[in-house]
């Protein structure tokens, strides 16, 4: 035989209303107010995993450059590049040339400073890996920037042309705000 205490199950019933009601509550809203729930986002507004299409654009991620000195960067007027792994430095060559601010030299020699770096492609990753350095003739460290682009799609070719205009507007930018300072 069962004894039934009336205090503790309407104790229980108790409990489990206001559980229920604590799950309920925030989610009605108020009479009078707004709800805080935003609109279902469009479908270009949706984040995807894929790669982003069109050139590349100095807002598509963090600014990957930084500046060791300022002052060695500003005095830099003439660059001599180094061969950089799958073509990197020819294409370099030709998106730091429209830039117009460095003159571009073929003996190291001759240059303010030098371009140094490399261009990995990992194959399985469909990922180029890039990292550029700029050293001054001693070869103290000036500038860096280190850029990753996946090229499945696009092609590799294209993934290391990016590349380089991501360099460059970097180093333009870079540039551009020590001139600022």
């Amino acid at each position: 035989m069962k004894i039934r205490c009336p205090k503790v199950a309407a104790w229980r019933w108790a409990v489990c209303l206001a559980s229920a009601l604590a799950l309920v509550v925030p989610c009605v809203p108020v009479s009078g107010q707004q709800s805080s729930q935003s609109p279902t986002p469009s479908p270009e507004d949706r984040p995807t995993l894929g790669p982003r299409t069109g050139p590349p654009a100095l807002d598509s991620g963090p600014m990957t450059a930084s500046v060791i000195d300022i002052h060695k960067l500003l005095r830099i007027h003439t660059l001599y590049i180094e061969n950089i792994d799958n073509s990197l430095s020819d294409k370099l060559v030709q998106t730091l040339g429209k830039l117009g601010r460095f003159r571009l030299v073929t003996k190291e020699k001759e240059a303010d400073a030098v371009v140094r770096g490399s261009c990995l492609e990992s194959r399985r990753l469909k990922r180029v890996h890039s990292e550029v350095f700029i050293s001054d003739q001693n070869g103290a460290s000036v500038w860096q920037d280190t850029i990753y682009r996946s090229y499945n799609p696009p092609a590799l070719d294209q993934a290391i042309n990016d590349t380089a205009e991501l360099i460059a507007d970097h180093l333009e930018r870079t540039v551009r705000e020590a001139q600022q300072r």
